[in-house]
């Protein structure tokens, strides 16, 4: 069983007010918006929300994730390597108030799409990674903690272990800025979850506890836990184009510090199933080189302050948060109404073997 804890693997892979309340009352005047993307997990969100706002979209993709999606909407068809086929031909005429980039994770591919588009677009959001950063991850760190560098600038692979991935993301920002200095947004998200997220992170654990039976759970409930819910980040990304807000922000939450227990207590509300859970210790965790649970992290050693990140300045500039119990609970019913063959598309973190392995182990060396 090969289960890894880097944090850059498992990347890659609330307040009081209303979802939503970070907008104006009224609609800003129609925005013209290209997304780079637009049909994966955060691009569908960010779609809802712009047309919610009477935006008009144009969507640039390869045509291959869920192209049925959205047949109503303007769309340019390519690739983001300019090397490949009509690469980025497709978007050589055409005005927009602002792009956003959400499948930029190559500089040369990044800085191509940044040129072309300069001279014709007022706002360019590039969408990294809280993995831009360079680790360990600091207790508190904020938007000017070192990023991480490339040990080779012209490497395009992520690397076996990931280990390519926030370099990447670091060197994708600059690449952008460079194209478009003074006009580009550079949004650091953490964990983005919640209904229609392919990769299993999150939902694993409403629908792990839908389930029933003994439960293997990481840490303490006192361990922090930061996330956020894809709906939040498309609708503050909405309003990043409507005020042009410019900067470098960390988009995680919530905006006060939210522990595992809640979580895993939302978690076990949000189902009748019944479920006994057994804590797994986060220095034992730490210590399996093969086990690593999906979005917690050990709150000890060089991923201590993995889930501790600053948010203030995306909160200033108008991100808000609803409550994670209502994430973990739109989460398990999106996922119990898929359709057989959309739950495949679903990559869950562990089968019940594994879970099975994991407790087993822990047993064994509690019991000495």
């Amino acid at each position: 069983m090969k289960i890894t804890v880097s944090r850059r693997q498992v990347l890659q892979m609330s307040t009081t007010l209303l979802p939503g309340a970070a907008f104006a009352a009224a609609a800003p005047a129609p925005k013209r918006i290209l997304i780079l993307g637009g049909t994966g997990f955060l691009g569908p969100a960010i779609v809802e929300a712009a047309e919610k706002r009477g935006h008009v979209l144009t969507l640039f993709n390869r045509g291959k994730t869920r192209p049925g999606l959205f047949p109503h909407i303007e769309k340019r068809q390519g690739d983001r390597d300019p090397l490949k086929g009509e690469g980025i031909k497709s978007l050589e005429t055409g005005e927009w108030d602002a792009v956003i980039d959400d499948s930029g994770y190559y500089p040369r591919m990044v800085g191509a799409s940044a040129q072309l588009l300069a001279p014709r677009v007022k706002q360019y959001i590039y969408i990294s990674s809280i993995s831009c950063y360079k680790e360990p991850s600091p207790i508190g760190g904020d938007e000017d903690t070192p990023l991480a560098v490339l040990a080779d600038p012209k490497v395009e692979e992520m690397g076996k272990n990931f280990e390519n991935y926030g370099g990447l993301k670091a060197a994708c920002e600059a690449a952008a800025e460079a194209a478009l200095p003074g006009r580009t947004t550079v949004v650091r998200p953490g964990f983005i979850v919640g209904p229609d997220d392919p990769t299993g992170r999150f939902t694993y654990w409403p629908a792990r506890f839908d389930k029933g039976g003994e439960i293997a759970v990481p840490g303490a409930p006192t361990d922090p836990l930061q996330l956020i819910d894809v709906r939040d980040l498309a609708e503050w990304l909405v309003l990043m184009v409507e005020n042009r807000t410019m900067g470098k922000f960390n988009a995680l939450g919530p905006d006060k510090p939210m522990n595992w227990g809640r979580v895993i207590t939302a978690c076990q509300k949000a189902t009748p199933a019944a479920g006994t859970i057994t804590w797994i210790p986060g220095e034992f965790v730490a210590k399996q080189e093969d086990i690593g649970f999906p979005i917690w992290a050990p709150y000890v050693g060089d991923s201590k302050g993995f889930h501790t990140w600053q948010n203030g300045r995306a909160v200033k500039a108008g991100l808000r948060f609803r409550p994670v119990e209502q994430t973990v609970g739109d989460t398990l019913a999106w996922y119990q109404g898929q359709l057989k063959e959309e739950k495949g598309r679903t990559r869950m973190a562990f089968t019940p073997e594994q879970e099975a392995e994991i407790l087993k182990r822990w047993k064994a060396a509690k019991a000495g």
